[in-house]
């Protein structure tokens, strides 16, 4: 186990003039309110395409070109802590795989990154042990500058093999299937597909089910088009912007599901197996405040759904034909939120949530009940996709932040569990780590939940410096899975811990709801009050501990840091969301409908203009001792674009009462993901542990 990180960054920020951004001041009114925008210039929407760094007005191409060569002034001197970092996660993952194992027609489809890659290969080998590759993705990245695939799928008869690939960096997909049998590639879908839940293969393999997005980059129409050649055909278009699209299969493969859904509403259509070109048939109209999916079990459908104040949801059977209630399969229990359901012919299979740790439930035909449940203090198990429906187990994926993932097969019956994968790390041994569910108290009583990774020789109350992430929002929940940059971390001397506050559903969907809306606030304050709680237990000590988030988490750290910007020795945020009442104030953007019933719409709500201008990031920097900031941006984000985070690193420099860097590190080729390649993730990961190894020292000086 290597432990020794005597490399570490010098013990001053380098003394480099940060860019100071022009303010011009944009007045603006609404609902009554008023306020001023001083960078509102640095947005900029390209006419057509995509936005890249040649396109940009050449103010602001100057503004950017000067930013990137500040965050690499800024930045240089951690780079060899940061290679340090780097080459430890690689050496770690140079024995790992990435085999999600299924089985389709005697196939065993496997997605492996092999010792020396980068990218992963995707391959299906006979029970005789024939193999037979199936897609390089490192063969595919060649030739472009971003690469991100995702939704890698079989067709029930074998012969096709499709996924989706982003290479440009925008989220807009072209679809390509491989024929088995000739061994030829086609992209059947040229551009602008949806990626993720966004396209589906028929039962009978004959159609290609996808999601098409438009101008502002919402799913917007369903296609179907033939796999083996000919025009695409319209199946359904939705002209609501406030309704997200999926695509997907019945676990019986009776069904292809149309499901549309925003936070609060939700409906279903259902195109039958063998009338695969008929048009759709609507299960339930949406209604405001009722949200529910659609499953098949045994010639019957299942409706999960938060009907009738199921908070935690309920479980519905329903007829096939009429789409009327039949039964209550599962009812309604607060605190056991089902999180997701898969379907077998020998058993229903069930996650649910609670007291915060995951738990499988397997229900038979008479209703009988096998608890499966896991004794570490946090852990995540999830459903392997696409297993087939007339297995005898269900096949999971156990991990926790402390042991890598590996991959369990359930009996339908029994219950009974058998380790049948497992990830194989280098140079690792998971007895190293202490891994703690700890709670903090926030300020109105409620207890939020902590996970914290330690080295394992160090007694829980020794002060280390220490990294809290957390996300809280939309009601997703941050799972204590494996992170092997996190172990990297932990070697180097700190604890590694996530806040699980409100806004995500980690205590069912009252958790969410509490930290929403004019309640977003007690996101901030219980991560606050997370850090103040593993300072207080002797987990860290005053001014070394810093914070991380990703997107919605990054608005999360950001508030938490304008509230009390002296706790922190830095902040980390990635792709951050901060320029929140612009963006909610702006009806083209492409998630702007959509989310409303998440943050409220301060274009017609007076109250939601007021609480949202109340904890904005950006709009809240003000005079105080800033902690250094570190800012990721993609210039093709359209998700967060990246005049969010330059917005706010320009904010925090003529705000702060200190000198204490505030950097915007832009990558003019991502979205709002990086491209899918190992190297970069670990190089990334190895800078932004550098950055909070040199935040951490340097409060100390």
């Amino acid at each position: 186990m290597h432990s020794d990180f005597s490399s570490g960054p010098i013990a001053m920020w380098p003394d480099i003039t940060p860019p100071v951004a022009p303010r011009e001041d944009l007045n603006i009114e609404q609902l009554g309110r008023q306020r001023v925008d001083a960078y509102a210039w640095m947005k900029y929407i390209p006419p057509s395409g995509s936005r890249s760094l040649d396109s940009l007005p050449d103010r602001l191409r100057r503004h950017l070109d000067a930013e990137m060569k500040y965050a690499q002034g800024t930045l240089n001197p951690l780079r060899a802590d940061a290679r340090h970092f780097q080459e430890r996660m690689s050496e770690r993952a140079s024995g790992s795989t990435d085999a999600l194992p299924a089985t389709f027609r005697g196939w065993r489809y496997d997605c492996t990154l092999p010792a020396g890659h980068t990218h992963r290969v995707f391959s299906r080998t006979k029970p005789d042990g024939t193999k037979q590759e199936l897609v390089d993705e490192a063969a595919r990245a060649q030739e472009v500058a971003y690469y991100r695939a995702t939704d890698h799928q079989p067709s029930l008869d074998g012969r096709y093999f499709v996924w989706a690939e982003d290479v440009i960096g925008n989220d807009r997909h072209r679809i390509c299937i491989l024929d088995t049998d000739t061994g030829l590639i086609r992209t059947v879908v040229q551009a602008d597909a949806f990626g993720y839940g966004g396209f589906t293969l028929c039962p009978s393999s004959r159609y290609l089910f996808w999601i098409w997005r438009d101008a502002f980059n919402r799913p917007t129409r369903l296609y179907r088009t033939p796999v083996d050649g000919g025009p695409e055909e319209l199946v359904y278009e939705e002209h609501d912007p406030a309704i997200f699209m999926q695509v997907s299969r019945t676990a019986a493969n009776g069904f292809v599901v149309l499901t549309l859904a925003g936070p609060d509403i939700s409906e279903v259509y259902l195109v039958a197996a063998g009338s695969e070109a008929a048009a759709p048939r609507l299960v339930q109209a949406r209604r405001r405040g009722t949200r529910y999916e659609v499953n098949e079990w045994n010639g019957a459908l299942l409706m999960l759904t938060n009907a009738d104040g199921a908070h935690d949801r309920k479980l519905l059977e329903i007829d096939p034909k009429s789409f009327n209630v039949c039964r209550e399969r599962v009812p309604h229990r607060a605190g056991a939120f089902i999180i997701a359901i898969q379907p077998f012919a020998n058993a229903l299979v069930r996650i649910e949530r609670v007291n915060t740790l995951h738990r499988l439930v397997l229900m038979h035909g008479d209703g009988t009940e096998v608890v499966v449940d896991f004794d570490e203090p946090a852990y995540t198990i999830q459903l392997v996709p696409s297993q087939p429906y007339d297995s005898s187990h269900v096949r999971i994926v156990h991990q926790t932040p402390a042991s890598p993932p590996r991959w369990m097969d359930i009996d339908l019956v029994s219950g009974e569990c058998s380790v049948v994968g497992q990830t194989h790390l280098n140079d690792f041994d998971s007895k190293a780590y202490r891994l703690e569910r700890l709670y903090a108290r926030a300020g109105d009583g409620a207890s939020i939940p902590i996970t914290v990774l330690s080295p394992a020789g160090t007694p829980a109350d020794t002060p280390l410096p220490l990294l809290l992430t957390g996300y809280g929002a939309y009601g997703i929940s941050s799972e204590p899975g494996f992170s092997l940059p996190a172990t990297v971390l932990v070697d180097g001397g700190f604890h590694y811990a996530i806040a699980h506050v409100r806004g995500g559903s980690e205590r069912g969907w009252h958790w969410y709801q509490d930290g929403c809306r004019e309640k977003k606030r007690n996101s901030m304050t219980d991560f606050i009050d997370c850090a103040r709680h593993l300072q207080d237990q002797g987990y860290a000590a005053e001014g070394k501990i810093v914070a991380h988030g990703i997107s919605a988490g990054g608005l999360l750290v950001c508030g938490a840091m304008n509230i009390e910007p002296q706790r922190w020795a830095g902040v980390i945020a990635q792709v951050p969301f901060v320029d929140m009442l612009n963006t909610m104030s702006d009806a083209d953007h492409p998630l702007v409908p959509l989310l409303r019933p998440d943050w409220g719409d301060p274009l017609s709500d007076p109250g939601a203009y007021d609480h949202i201008a109340a904890i904005s990031p950006y709009e809240n920097v003000r005079q105080a001792d800033y902690p250094p900031v570190l800012c990721t941006a993609g210039l093709k984000d359209d998700r967060v674009p990246y005049w969010e985070p330059a917005k706010l690193v320009a904010n925090i420099r003529h705000q702060s009462s200190n000198h204490e860097p505030a950097v915007l590190l832009l990558n003019p080729d991502s979205g709002h993901q990086e491209s899918d390649d190992q190297d970069a993730e670990f190089a990334q990961m190895g800078l932004f542990w550098a950055f909070a190894r040199h935040c951490v020292s340097a409060a100390g000086t």
